[in-house]
């Protein structure tokens, strides 16, 4: 039984997790490629704002309940959950990873700017920022569907 609630909280949490990416693919990535440079660096700004002061708490549980899920399901044998519970885990990794050097220092960068001074060359900054996170996309759903895998399936 012990196993089967620290999973739901690990699949709660990476829920959110992949909220996002999901959020881009249904429209937020066309929302972005579609606004004027003031409408997407106040876009960016305040959305900026918004995931580092609520996302933090999903990500640091995502972090520390992954371990404690990996070994519950590894201490009586690897199986099916246990694998997928892995992959599950090193993605969430690589979408961290990719966020720290990737979006994070766009979205610093762009938090300096100001509705009367960005750069000429904003969209090169907004498609650097799509593309890396496009990568991020692909590592969260992917861990997220061999989680969900290794659950319906285990």
């Amino acid at each position: 039984m012990e196993i089967k609630v620290i999973v739901f909280i690990y699949l709660l949490a990476y829920t959110f997790i992949v909220s996002q990416s999901l959020s881009y693919i249904i429209s937020l990535h066309n929302v972005q490629k579609n606004l004027t440079a003031l409408s997407y660096v106040e876009f960016r700004k305040l959305t900026d704002k918004n995931f580092r002061a609520k996302f933090k708490f999903v990500f640091y549980a995502t972090l520390i309940i992954g371990p404690i899920v990996i070994w519950a399901t590894v201490k009586d044998g690897v199986g099916l959950l246990a694998v997928t519970t892995i992959i599950s885990y090193v993605a969430f990794w690589i979408d961290a990873i990719i966020m720290l050097k990737g979006n994070m220092p766009i979205n610093n960068l762009i938090n300096t700017w100001s509705k009367e001074n960005y750069p000429d060359n904003w969209v090169s900054y907004r498609d650097k920022w799509l593309y890396v996170f496009r990568l991020r996309q692909i590592a969260n759903i992917t861990g997220f569907v061999a989680l969900l895998a290794g659950i319906v399936f285990a």
